[in-house]
C-alpha cells in the first residue's frame, strides 16, 4: 500500500491519509470543503462547497496518477437532502463518466460542512 499526498489539497484532519494506492486502485478518504492553502473551511452554498470539494478530490486524484474518469465509485455524504439536486447539478460536472454512487442525508459532518465525497478510481 503507498500513502498518496498532495500540498494541492487539504491535509488529513485526523488519523488517515487522503488517498492510498493498493495494484491499481486509488482509495481517496472523504473530502470536504477545506481550502487547501488556508486549512480553513469554505462556509458557503452547496453548489460552493460542493465546486471546492471536487476540485480538491481532482487534486488527490491527480497526485495518485488517476483522472475523475478513472472513478468506478462515490460515496457522497450530504447534510441536508433537500440539497440533492444542487449537488447534483455541480458533481455531474466533474463525474461525467457516471461511476456507481451511494449518496445519503447524515446527521451531521465534519466542521459543519455540507457535503463530503469519497471515491475509488482505477489507475490505468
Amino acid at each position: 500500500m503507498t500513502h498518496i499526498s498532495t500540498d494541492s489539497a487539504p491535509a488529513a484532519i485526523g488519523p488517515y491519509s487522503q488517498a492510498v494506492k493498493t495494484g491499481n486502485l486509488l482509495f481517496a478518504s472523504g473530502q470536504i470543503a477545506i481550502i487547501p492553502a488556508t486549512g480553513e473551511v469554505l462556509h458557503g452554498t452547496i453548489e460552493e462547497q460542493t465546486e471546492l470539494v471536487c476540485q480538491n478530490i481532482g487534486e488527490i486524484l491527480k497526485a495518485g496518477g488517476a483522472y475523475y474518469s478513472d472513478v468506478v465509485k462515490t460515496t457522497c455524504f450530504l447534510a441536508d437532502i433537500n440539497d440533492f439536486a444542487a449537488f447534483n447539478r455541480v458533481y455531474a460536472k466533474y463525474f461525467t463518466e457516471k461511476p456507481a454512487r451511494s449518496c445519503v442525508a447524515v446527521k451531521d459532518l465534519p466542521k459543519g460542512v455540507l457535503c463530503e465525497i469519497e471515491v475509488i478510481a482505477e489507475i490505468r
